[in-house]
């Protein structure tokens, strides 16, 4: 039997293809606000930092009312790096609306996405948003969504499906290119009309997948999923089993509370019924991909396993001279038990222990992205911690070292194609095809991942800072050989104190600096850039000596260049093998792993000789 008055569909895209922005839409044409209230712009995006970087970094539930029916809809990343999330997240829906943007196209995350979506074999309502940019150009992206379809192998009724012709901003959709709608009723209709409701056997012994986990700090973990079969009431006994741990013991537990998606708000409710989407607290140690049953019939349900992580970095105490000044949070015991936490919200990501040490753990994820943001949560919170460079996971298969290898697309103006090849050749890249959009070249690229660390800068002064570049994995392949990760060298402080305007108008005849006057450093720290592939140890705390022939005033001559002012990802892009970041909830210092400037030199004629 099916629930005629229920949808269950995910909205999948590229990043900034406008998910968030359309679902604000549909929200507002859907009731959920009264008529007067106030809104905000992407009220999906409810962290912090969702809001400052324009991304949605975690999938979110909500729900719809058209007519007399509910929709639950998912918000779901666009980021490769957090796929994770897109993959659970589609095991939960029966159908699935991919966006894609009028004037750029199906991007790698849309191949990725739809991939998984056409794996399991959901129906697709393809969208075509933001008409309205002046340089949209929606008959080609209509060709290119057609021929993504034919190369994902989708079967005839997937290639059949409708498509849409939106406007996310100003909350319109219509059947043709040409005819302008008026509001989101198209759209709603072809989702009643054409996504399946979902099956729902409510005389079945209850069953649940978890396909993602709220967290909360009163009541621990939330478990949310789809109810397979059965009903659900409240304290009912319930057990927990995986798929993949079948020899483990269930676990037992109760149904303390269970709440359904109304609009933004988890509604609390008594009783939920097969093919509901439902959140529900009182399991303790709850992950994704557990199955919860009645513990008459404990039956796992099967979980596609999540991919693995690609890049790892070590985050570890912070041992540098400036320890403990600046955070709440400093010892290791804090920052084991902080990474633990975010295991329990993100599966893609994996913490272990670094043998023979006891204040470092090794943090794996699918990219610089998840963890950059994991780090910028944590500084925010009041952690303070040092990382490492990032560096990639080698695999080997069939008895050959293998590395993962990333399908990279570049948008980027025509007079600057060469300069992107050559420099993408350089990181080991091999180039798959080329495409003329206008007067703009689309180029995609297979290049290892660690080809592209600490690309993202050079690319945007490559092309004048209008290129867009997007990454996805694509496998593991044989190693590429060497690549050379950095051509430049750092200016490292010789000792410690605060910089002067007389030291640091020295140091900048010898490169870029980060800090600017009056900046506290210490020996080892590194305040600038050396455009030689080496490392220059300078004194910017060098006052000048006054004679009775030199007065203290004669300083004010001298011009200082500003500082290079480096956001948490340019840091890291920065750092080389034998530096580390110092992330602190104030500062975010670069420095190298050994402080000792004699040390530091003794350690490089070993490894020259």
């Amino acid at each position: 039997m099916q629930n005629d008055k229920l949808r269950n569909v995910a909205i999948i895209a590229h990043v900034d293809h406008g998910k968030t922005t359309l679902v604000d839409e549909m929200l507002k044409q859907g009731g959920i606000y009264r008529e007067n209230q106030a809104t905000v712009d992407r009220v999906m995006d409810s962290g912090d930092l969702e809001r400052e970087r324009g991304i949605t970094i975690l999938a979110k539930n909500t729900a719809v009312h058209y007519k007399d029916a509910k929709i639950n809809v998912v918000d779901t990343p666009g980021h490769a790096d957090f796929g994770g999330e897109v993959e659970r997240i589609l095991k939960m829906v029966n159908g699935v609306i991919l966006l894609v943007d009028a004037a750029e196209g199906p991007m790698p995350q849309t191949r990725f996405v739809l991939s998984r979506a056409l794996e399991l074999g959901h129906r697709v309502i393809v969208v075509v948003n933001k008409i309205d940019r002046p340089d949209q150009r929606i008959h080609e992206v209509v060709d290119e969504v057609l021929e993504l379809l034919l190369d994902l192998d989708a079967t005839d009724e997937q290639l059949d499906s409708p498509m849409l012709f939106c406007s996310g901003r100003q909350g319109t959709a219509s059947f043709s290119p040409d005819v302008p709608g008026t509001d989101l009723t198209p759209l709603f209709d072809t989702i009643m009309d054409y996504i399946p409701a979902p099956e729902a056997d409510t005389e079945a012994p209850f069953q649940m997948l978890v396909s993602s986990i709220d967290y909360n700090e009163f009541v621990g973990r939330i478990a949310v999923g789809r109810i397979e079969r059965g009903t659900i009431k409240q304290n009912d006994e319930i057990v927990v089993c995986n798929y993949h741990t079948p020899d483990a013991a269930p676990k037992k537990a109760k149904a303390t509370a269970i709440y359904e998606f109304d609009g933004l708000a988890k509604v609390p409710t008594t009783e939920a019924t097969a093919g509901n989407i439902i959140a529900m607290s009182g399991i303790g140690d709850i992950t994704i991909g557990d199955t919860i049953c009645v513990p008459s019939a404990v039956e796992p349900i099967e979980f596609v396993k999540i991919s693995a992580p690609t890049m790892e970095m070590t985050f570890s105490v912070n041992d540098s001279p400036f320890a403990g000044r600046e955070g709440k949070f400093v010892t290791s015991r804090q920052i084991r038990e902080r990474l633990q936490r975010e295991t329990m919200k993100d599966v893609s990501l994996r913490v272990t222990e670094v043998e023979n040490s006891t204040d470092s753990f090794n943090v794996a994820g699918r990219g610089e992205m998840s963890l950059s943001i994991l780090m910028e949560t944590m500084r925010r919170e009041g952690y303070e911690f040092q990382v490492s460079p990032p560096r990639v996971l080698f695999r080997e298969i069939d008895g050959v070292k293998c590395e993962p290898i990333e399908r990279l697309v570049v948008d980027v103006p025509a007079d600057c194609v060469g300069s992107v090849i050559e420099a993408i050749g350089r990181r080991k890249g091999d180039m798959l095809d080329m495409t003329p959009v206008g007067d703009r070249m689309k180029v995609q690229f297979l290049v290892p991942s660690r080809g592209l660390f600490g690309y993202r800068n050079e690319f945007l002064t490559a092309t004048k800072g209008e290129g867009i570049m997007a990454s996805v994995f694509e496998e593991y392949a044989p190693m590429k050989g060497d690549i050379a990760r950095r051509s430049t060298g750092s200016l490292v402080a010789f000792e410690t104190g605060e910089a002067v305007t007389y030291g640091l108008y020295n140091a900048q005849e010898r490169g870029a600096l980060f800090i600017g006057a009056g900046t506290p450093v210490y020996a080892g720290m590194i305040v600038g850039e050396c455009p030689k592939q080496e490392d220059i140890s300078v004194n910017v705390c060098k006052k000048k000596q006054l004679t009775n022939m030199r007065a203290s005033g004669s300083d004010e001559a001298l011009r200082l260049v500003p500082p290079r002012q480096m956001s948490l990802e340019q840091d890291l892009e920065f750092l080389a093998d034998d530096e580390l970041l110092e992330v602190t909830p104030e500062n975010l210092r670069l420095r190298k792993r050994i402080l000792d400037h004699g040390l530091r030199m003794r350690e490089a004629s070993k490894k020259k000789g």
